[in-house]
Parts: structure tokens; sequence; C-alpha cells
């Protein structure tokens, strides 16, 4: 099992977005340059939009301006709207990322759209976009369930795909907003998205919120998925979404799949260290597990009765 797989850091913008208090500019742009040498293949550093709708991204500029460039690494933002694109471009972001729901109900509580109006402004911003060289994503919220409508047709999942893709779209992730996703669905809709857009550039985002982040992120590698995004200990949650909690734990994801003898490009050592910070910098606990228990080949000393008595 030797596949390059794609770990997409996403703490400083979905990570950074929920938390009770502000990370100072300083801070945000320190830890991004750390990430940067880690070997992550993408970061999400923030979000253009509104000051208002998210204040904890306020400073979403001068983070962009000041973070050190690293060759190999893409650095995309989250863009709302045509004034948040344009402000990403003037920032010369190497990708933007559009979000939208796949169900109505979520995307009136997050966005204040229906997912056919989402489609509207997408193209807008596509327009915009034209003629620089941004590679333009879109998030395909709910997924896999909507946590105020239940079950999404995977049907519905399918066409809104392949209207992304018609409008100008080039990649797309896929996400479990609100960690409704089971492994068997995960690994039905991704061989399906693969099977039909082979040449398409897809993601797979899971939040841990039951339980079941790992075991997602497994079955869409099953599937064929090589990009993954992931969380810096764990951190994350949609401000919209009732029961939202923390992405699956990059060095948690990274531990994993190493493990299982897949390269990642990651330096986890160096990742740990990054991760070690947070609490300090949220001002709590951050749930990634291997931060807390060391990674697997990590080993104690025997007890001293033990000692003594194979001595």
């Amino acid at each position: 099992m030797s596949k390059r797989l794609y770990i997409q850091e996403v703490a400083t913008r979905d990570g950074f977005q929920i938390e009770s208090n502000f990370v100072p500019t300083a801070d945000k742009i320190a830890l991004i340059d750390r990430l940067s040498d880690t070997g992550l293949a993408k970061i999400e550093v923030t979000s253009f939009t509104s000051p208002k709708a998210i204040p904890n991204l306020r400073d979403a500029e001068e983070v962009m301006r000041g973070i050190r460039r690293v060759p190999g690494v893409e650095y995309t933002v989250l863009v709302p709207n045509v004034k948040g694109c344009e402000r990403a471009l003037s920032c010369q972001v190497d990708e933007i990322n559009l979000v939208m729901s796949a169900s109505d109900t979520h995307g009136l509580a997050n966005l204040r759209m229906t997912p056919e109006q989402s489609l509207v402004q997408f193209r807008e911003i596509i327009e915009v976009s034209r003629g620089s060289s941004v590679f333009v994503n879109a998030s395909l919220s709910t997924t896999f369930g909507c946590p105020f409508e239940g079950e999404v047709p995977e049907q519905r999942v399918y066409e809104l795909v392949a209207r992304l893709l018609d409008i100008g779209v080039q990649g797309i992730t896929l996400c479990d907003t609100t960690g409704m996703a089971d492994p068997a669905q995960v690994e039905r809709i991704c061989r399906e998205v693969l099977k039909r857009w082979p040449r398409t550039q897809f993601t797979a985002h899971f939040h841990n919120t039951r339980g079941m982040g790992l075991a997602n992120a497994l079955a869409a590698l099953n599937a064929g998925i090589d990009r993954f995004d992931a969380s810096l200990g764990g951190l994350g949650g949609c401000p919209y979404a009732p029961g939202a909690s923390g992405n699956i734990c990059t060095e948690d994801l990274v531990h994993m799949f190493q493990r299982m003898g897949m390269e990642t490009g990651v330096d986890l050592d160096l990742l740990l260290q990054c991760a070690s910070s947070l609490p300090d910098l949220v001002g709590h606990e951050v749930p990634g597990a291997v931060l807390k228990a060391g990674k697997s080949d990590r080993r104690y000393p025997k007890p001293k009765w033990i000692q003594e008595a194979t001595a």
C-alpha cells in the first residue's frame, strides 16, 4: 500500500472560526508557517467572509499576506461571495473554496441560500476569477446527511456535483458536516463519484461528531479517494449546524495512514509539535488522541518488579 495521499489542513479556518476566543493574527501566521514545514499538501488559511458573520477571521488579509509561502504547499481560502473572491484574489491565493449545501434547510441556515441560489452565485464568482490562475474548489456540505432534514438522497448529490462541474468548478469536496456519515455510505458515494468523474479532484471532509471520522476516512480511501481534509488537534465545527463538533484530527489521520504503510509526505513529529501549541492558543484541551497517547511505537519502561525478576 504505497499510494500517495494528500493531507489538507483546515484548522486555521474551520477550526478557529468556531472558537470562543479570537486567536491573535501573529499567532495564526506563526502556526501556518510551522504547518507549512510539515509536508502538508494544502492549508486552508482563512475565510474572506464578513467580519460580522465570522469575527474570529476578521484578519483574513493580514494573515494571508503575512504567511511565508513554501513551494509545494497550496494555500486556499474560503470565499462566500463575489466581494470575498475579489479580496482573495488581491492576496494571490492558490485556490478559492466555495461552499454550498446539498440540503435546502442547511443552506438557508448556514448561507441564507438554497442550493439553487448558491449555484447562481458560484457562476458570478467563477466569472470574476476567470483569467487568474486560481483553482476553484467547491465544498458540498451535508453530502452524507442534514441535521435538519435527515437523509440527503444520493441522486441529489450526484446531480449537484454534475452541475458544479458544468459551471466551471475544478474540484469537489464531499463534506460530512455534522458526522452523520457511516463507512458503507461513504464508500458507496465515493466510488460512484470517482466512477462518473474520474478526472475530477475529489476531497473527503469528515467530522468526528459520532466517533466514526477515521472509519469514514478509511472507507473513502478504500473507494479510491486520495485527498483528505483534517484539522489539527481535531478542532472545528459548523457554527450553524446543531450538534456539530470537530473535524477528524490531522495528526490522528496521518498516524493511521502511516501505520498502514501509506505515503502522506507529512512529518508526523513536526505535526505533533504544532498540535502541542494548540491548547495555549485556543485556551482549552483539544480532542486529538495521538497528541495525548503518543505514537503507537511509543514504549514505556517495564515495571520495576519485572525488571528485577528478569535481571
